[in-house]
């Protein structure tokens, strides 16, 4: 870990928003599931609610790729439990689907605390979630196609999302709060570590603020010392 990959764990981590998250709806397929994240991560999504449903998804298509280390996965069996959840957490839930109430996705505030729901590759929402959320949002088609692909819309949504908040000044100030935003800090600096206090139950052990372990608790020493005979 060097000073400034630390620094730049830090600026990124303050600039999430824990107000904009994303439900993805029966996504099974590993690649859209991989470009999902990425777009998450690219625009400041702390967390993916990933509802697999009847058929889950082998755990490993949602460990894969390095966005998730970047960006929580939260998986669950229901949709109905995960809406739930985010209403009970002030959420206003949008889901893509191009009904006839749909709305130009443009036209919605993604200043707001919002979470966006899109269906799987083929099928779309379910009528569940179709039928649970506040507002169906479209993205406005001129061709012979009747809808991009989930990741796609994905991204064009949610960059829409990143232009209203940092045009809003959402980037500008961390959103985290302070033992969140040190724990996952940690967990991004010292993911090993972090597994390893978990599995044994230990606290996560004080970092420089060049974000150096200040004390192992597993034994290993700091900087030259670690390599010396």
């Amino acid at each position: 870990m060097t000073p400034q990959r630390f620094a730049r764990l830090r600026q990124i981590l303050a600039q999430r928003q824990p107000d904009l998250t994303v439900v993805t709806d029966g996504v099974h397929k590993s690649h859209n599931v991989s470009a999902i994240l990425r777009t998450c991560d690219a625009v400041g999504v702390r967390r993916l609610h990933a509802v697999t449903g009847a058929d889950p998804m082998p755990r490993h298509h949602m460990i894969a790729g390095g966005s998730k280390r970047w960006v929580d996965v939260v998986t669950a069996a229901s949709i109905s439990a995960t809406y739930a959840q985010l209403r009970a957490d002030g959420f206003t839930i949008l889901v893509a689907d191009a009904g006839a109430d749909a709305v130009d996705f443009r036209s919605c505030d993604f200043t707001a605390r919002t979470a966006i729901v899109l269906g799987a590759e083929l099928k779309g929402p379910s009528t569940v979630a179709v039928s649970g959320a506040d507002r169906s949002i479209a993205i406005p088609m001129h061709g012979m196609v009747e809808s991009l692909n989930v990741s796609v819309a994905a991204a064009v949504v949610l960059y829409e999302a990143q232009r209203q908040k940092a045009a809003a000044g959402h980037y500008l100030h961390c959103k985290i709060d302070e033992p969140e935003y040190s724990r996952t800090l940690f967990e991004w600096a010292h993911p090993d570590i972090a597994r390893r206090c978990r599995e044994a139950g230990l606290p996560y052990p004080a970092m420089t603020d060049d974000g150096d372990l200040a004390e192992n608790p597993f034994g290993r020493k700091r900087g030259k010392a670690a390599h010396a005979k």
